[in-house]
């Protein structure tokens, strides 16, 4: 494994800065009113009226084209769109073929002195991942695989074996009591006894990637929401031995159901299923506080409000039961131009801090290990996986939020330089921490693990 001492630099304790990116493509719903007015301009019958409707409609194009591309910043307190816009479910594109070399450019990536970041794995489109006793385990998203990795006793990988595959959406993993549980969007599935077979193959001949006769899943759920707009479930086993599941919004934008915008609880055989939050668009990582248990977690905010808003957001759940205000309030002040009728932002649980707007806000963890400065202990770490539809890309990094007192104080940046020239060749994901205190970065874009370790005095 290469291992990289990045460049040191001083962190901001600031919201994050505007990065140089060029204009992303235009919203598809734009073209809706121009291909229905082209279909009608085939229909007309005379050549001379149709050549004018064209022209007509070629010169109506060119403004719907720039007010895609450039969207002017909104104030907070003054806050309007166009309902027709506002009412767009536009989920993001799916990613154009990976340009991503085979050897890492891991000396671009940047962290506080004395941290160092090595190639860990490459596993195809990483996502959540979950420790066993002795072996890693590995979602994904559209790869629509799940990989084990069993470990030495350096907790170094031995290789990289495929559990699953043709699963729908396999991006949460969890760990619990043996079995390893994994969703598949309307889909729960446990493993039992998965390690023993991750151990078994490991020393095998055959090739990574290839090992025969992985145990078949049992079935714990398959009536959970189906919709694949946000239809991607991460998992986590919380303090009280309950299993989390979040059901994201099936929109952008839109009213939810009682099943949607939630976080559920339920026990490890999929019974006792109960709502523990609402008001939740879309959370793709949470943990539980150290000391106090309650549990934190992320939330993307929606699209299509201007480059600036909305911000994501840090959320803080002490207790069941609460509203964090999706979809009429956003960042605990913003009331959304639509749907703002539906509750008062004063009646919603705000966040404990509000994150960069569209950084795509995913995995996050409390540090609990010791092998970083006592600084780090018990704060937060985010995967931003990077913004989709701004015009100047954000995120693309690993972020600390620090907490005092139960409050977070600061939000700055961790790891950052997977942008290059406006562009990504990587997309942290989400964060697991090894025994020995090191931090994993899942990059679903690269296919890769990284490995940041502290080195320094």
């Amino acid at each position: 494994m290469r291992t990289v001492t990045t460049p040191s630099r001083t962190h901001p304790a600031s919201p994050p800065a505007r990065n140089t990116a060029p204009a992303l493509p235009d919203r598809p719903a734009r073209l809706s009113r121009p291909v229905r007015l082209a279909r009608y301009i085939g229909a007309m019958p005379a050549a001379p009226f149709r050549m004018f409707a064209l022209l007509w409609l070629a010169l109506l194009a060119l403004p719907v084209h720039a007010a895609a591309v450039s969207v002017p910043p909104q104030p907070v307190t003054s806050l309007a769109a166009p309902r027709a816009v506002v009412a767009l479910s536009v989920a993001p594109p799916a990613p154009a073929a990976l340009a991503v070399p085979d050897d890492l450019p891991l000396g671009e990536l940047r962290l506080p002195p004395g941290f160092t970041v090595e190639l860990y794995a490459r596993v195809p489109n990483a996502r959540q991942m979950a420790l066993g006793t002795r072996t890693l385990f590995v979602g994904s998203m559209r790869a629509g695989m799940v990989h084990a990795l069993p470990l030495d006793d350096t907790l170094r990988p031995l290789r990289v074996l495929r559990l699953a595959e043709g699963l729908t959406l396999p991006a949460g993993v969890a760990f619990h009591e043996g079995a390893l549980y994994v969703s598949a969007v309307s889909r729960l599935l446990r493993y039992d006894r998965v390690e023993e077979w991750a151990h078994a193959r490991a020393d095998a001949t055959q090739p990574p990637g290839t090992a025969a006769s992985p145990p078949r899943p049992a079935i714990v759920r398959a009536d959970l929401p189906s919709e694949m707009h946000h239809g991607a479930k991460v998992l986590g086993f919380g303090p009280d031995g309950m299993l989390y599941v979040p059901v994201g919004a099936p929109c952008n934008i839109c009213r939810t159901g009682p099943r949607h915008g939630v976080i559920l609880r339920m026990r490890p055989d999929g019974t006792g299923e109960e709502v523990f939050a609402r008001g939740v668009r879309n959370t793709v990582g949470f943990d539980w506080h150290p000391e106090t248990r309650d549990l934190w977690f992320t939330d993307n905010g929606r699209d299509w409000l201007g480059d600036d808003l909305p911000p994501d957001e840090l959320n803080h759940a002490p207790v069941a039961g609460l509203d964090f205000g999706f979809p009429y309030c956003h960042g605990g002040t913003i009331a959304d131009p639509e749907y703002g009728d539906l509750g008062a932002c004063a009646a919603a649980t705000p966040p404990a801090r509000n994150l960069g707007p569209h950084v795509a806000s995913l995995g996050m963890i409390f540090y609990t290990g010791r092998q970083f400065p006592a600084a780090y202990r018990g704060q937060v770490f985010i995967a931003e996986h990077g913004s989709w539809n701004r015009s100047t890309r954000i995120g693309y990094r690993v972020t600390l939020v620090r907490l005092e007192g139960g409050r977070a104080v600061s939000y700055e940046p961790f790891a950052e330089g997977w942008l290059r020239g406006g562009g990504p060749w990587g997309r942290p994901a989400a964060l697991l921490m090894l025994p020995d205190g090191s931090l994993l970065v899942a990059d679903d874009y690269a296919g890769a693990i990284y490995r940041i370790r502290y080195a320094g005095r």
